[in-house]
């Protein structure tokens, strides 16, 4: 509330300006973010509020934008409702999840020709809160499926640069890991380590669901096989039903089978296990030695490229 108050104007008319409005917050992705680590345990987010109007018509200064960055693959909910708020796939998308308040108005907006001094004057809008829960799907050209102790993370050391966490025993990887291939032409695609299926993943066995939900979003698959197995088909089978009894459409994108560890086995052994089941005669690699990986990626690099040509449905 505010009155001009000039020399020989003692009584001047309302000229108290409006506040601004608060800022918004906005949620987008961050090509070189992987991870959700940064808002584990939780934030507290708050846009800054707006100025205050002055005297002299003089409105507020609306309050900044935040923007909350999150990496690419990121699903937004309302926490309470379980409304999906935001799907961010790309850095050119951005969402506004919560508007900031309007700002208040001065007295000078009261006056009228019946009221030439206003001492009235309204506060501003209340902001909007909400509590939301980010969830990571990661996306990548291919996403490597395989029972514990298959060899993924030695596989995607191989096929990349990534380092993830090798050791001889199951569930060594507990968290998806990225990796970008090398191609010819200097091309390059996104391989990811799925964390290792045991039966029962579906209906959340050894954090089976924590693990199928990262496939969703991979455009080809390959399947790991232990070739040292009693019996490889069967672990093939295992896989394909876990897939089948969590989303059957995964089973519908393209994919390899491979069977890894071949150097510990002579080749008519791998020629006998490849003729029983399989609808395709697997690829025979070693992730350790490097045999067959440059076959295999020439496989999943015409897989890629096939799935890029295909007509949209």
């Amino acid at each position: 509330m505010s009155f001009r108050r000039e020399k020989y104007v003692p009584k001047g008319g309302p000229d108290g300006g409006d506040g601004g409005r608060g800022g918004s917050v906005f949620i987008t992705a961050d090509e070189n973010m992987h991870s959700l680590l940064d808002y584990r345990g939780g934030r507290h987010i708050n846009a800054p509020r707006g100025g205050h109007g002055k005297g002299r018509n003089k409105h507020g200064k609306k309050g900044n934008d935040i923007i909350i960055k999150v990496p690419k693959g990121t699903m937004v909910f309302d926490k309470n409702t379980g409304e999906l708020v935001a799907d961010i796939r790309s850095s050119d998308q951005k969402y506004l999840v919560a508007k900031g308040g309007r700002g208040g108005r001065g007295n000078a907006r009261f006056s009228s020709s019946t009221k030439q001094a206003p001492r009235e004057w309204e506060v501003g809008g209340p902001p909007i809160e909400k509590e939301l829960q980010f969830e990571l799907k990661l996306i990548a050209d291919v996403g490597l499926v395989g029972l514990p102790n298959a060899g993924k993370s030695t596989l995607l050391s191989r096929l990349s640069q990534a380092k993830p966490k090798i050791a001889n025993y199951p569930f060594t990887t507990l968290r998806p890991n990225l990796g970008v291939v090398h191609y010819k032409d200097y091309a390059t695609f996104m391989v990811a380590d799925i964390p290792g299926l045991i039966e029962g993943a579906h209906v959340g066995k050894g954090l089976g669901h924590e693990f199928l939900r990262h496939i969703e979003r991979t455009r080809v698959l390959l399947f790991l096989l232990d070739i040292q197995n009693e019996d490889p088909f069967e672990d093939y089978k295992t896989l394909l039903n876990e897939l089948r009894s969590y989303d059957p459409g995964q089973l519908e994108k393209p994919h390899v089978i491979v069977l890894n560890k071949c150097d510990t086995v002579q080749d008519d052994i791998r020629n006998k296990i490849g003729q029983v089941g399989f609808e395709n005669f697997p690829l025979f690699i070693s992730a350790v030695t490097g045999e067959g990986i440059n076959a295999l990626i020439e496989n999943l690099w015409s897989l890629i490229s096939d799935v890029d040509l295909a007509p949209e449905k």
